[in-house]
């Protein structure tokens, strides 16, 4: 049964990356079945069963560096900090240490260096995105902005996400454009988000012309992914990516 989305994007080919679906784990309804984290409620047996049927199956070089997501902008570097630190995105120019956030409707970003030498993921939902966890994750990088390359993971899709004025304001303090990314909700002062959208307007601004992915939507897809919004209680899908041993 097929577990994972491998991304096609243009990162070297040194660098390895994958974001998991929901399919071929052993965890019950409602975090059925490839649930990957630990504070959903799942029996914590079988979110280990599966964490080893993903190191298994990728050939991971090592324990994925799983972070106690916040909806923030800390950016850390794999194996910086012992345990999960709280943190929504990571960073590592090691060979064989893996960066890894988990989402069930927020969007994973992964950041690769064209050199293939550094290698990022960010947890983007719509309060990190738009206090500038992106920005954060290339600052922590030390690239410039034009030397990346990037891929937007699976989220949740613009007709049902429907957010509140706030949000939208929150995006526009930031960016006066960014108020094309929203479309009228249901109701009067409600707005459906872009996600998908929004990343890229922010990545292009920082200046990363190389933004590939996007547009698998995770409410749609009850299949294939977990959706917070849409189920409520649910697993977490994760994404990864690492730098093959062998390089230099």
């Amino acid at each position: 049964m097929n577990r994972f989305i491998l991304p096609e994007w243009s990162a070297p080919r040194n660098v390895r990356a994958a974001s998991t679906l929901r399919t071929g784990g052993v965890s019950p309804a409602p975090f059925d079945t490839f649930n990957l984290a630990a504070h959903v409620g799942d029996d914590p047996a079988n979110v280990e069963s599966n964490r080893g049927e993903l190191r298994r199956t990728l050939q991971l070089p090592a324990e994925p560096y799983w972070l106690s997501q916040v909806h923030g902008t800390r950016v850390v570097r794999v194996n910086e900090e012992a345990g999960a630190p709280s943190a929504d995105a990571a960073w590592t120019d090691r060979p064989g240490e893996v960066c890894v956030v988990m989402t069930a409707d927020c969007l994973p970003v992964l950041f690769a260096s064209k050199d293939g030498k550094r290698v990022a993921v960010a947890h983007a939902g719509w309060r990190g995105l738009s206090a500038g966890v992106l920005d954060a994750t290339v600052r922590a990088l030390g690239v410039p902005a034009a030397e990346l390359v990037t891929w937007l993971g699976p989220a949740l899709e613009q007709a049902h996400f429907e957010v509140g004025g706030e949000v939208r304001d929150a995006f526009l303090l930031r960016d006066a454009g960014a108020g094309a990314a929203f479309a009228p909700g249901r109701a009067p002062g409600k707005w459906r988000a872009d996600l998908f959208a929004l990343a890229k307007r922010r990545l292009h601004a920082i200046g990363i012309r190389e933004v590939q992915g996007g547009g698998a939507g995770t409410f749609g897809g009850r299949s294939q992914f977990f959706s917070y919004r849409r189920d409520g209680r649910c697993g977490r899908m994760a994404t990864l990516i690492w730098m093959d041993l062998a390089s230099d």
